[in-house]
């Protein structure tokens, strides 16, 4: 029951919090997942769309929805590597990124390739 102890005075958790005060809070960084930096990313909805473009059936949308966040997060950790400017500024990682951009690329794919099938028929 030691343990029981330690957690209920709660020294060890407020330490933890002193030392994290630079970090956001939860509601800041669900912004940052659906804002410019995730779901809305321009980069991953431009290539998104291009690769609906040019997707020859409904199962190629999963390839453009990968490649989207993929390289959406490329270019931008390419961007910082040298130096340049990036018109999104996040504290989420790669990794948190990756399904928002994911499913942002893929709507953008799905809208844009139902839109070059319309237009390609008539």
């Amino acid at each position: 029951m030691a343990g029981a102890a330690f957690f209920k005075r709660g020294s060890h958790f407020a330490s933890l919090a002193a030392k994290d005060m630079p970090m956001l809070t939860l509601s800041d960084t669900w912004m940052d997942l659906f804002g410019l930096s995730g779901l809305l990313n321009p980069t991953a909805l431009i290539i998104g769309g291009a690769l609906g473009w040019y997707a020859d059936g409904a199962k190629k949308l999963w390839i453009a929805a990968f490649a989207a966040a993929a390289l959406s997060l490329m270019v931008e950790a390419t961007l910082g590597l040298t130096g340049m400017p990036v018109w999104s500024q996040h504290s989420a990682g790669p990794l948190a990124l990756f399904p928002f951009r994911f499913v942002g690329g893929g709507i953008a794919s799905a809208v844009v390739y139902l839109i070059a099938k319309r237009a390609k028929k008539a």
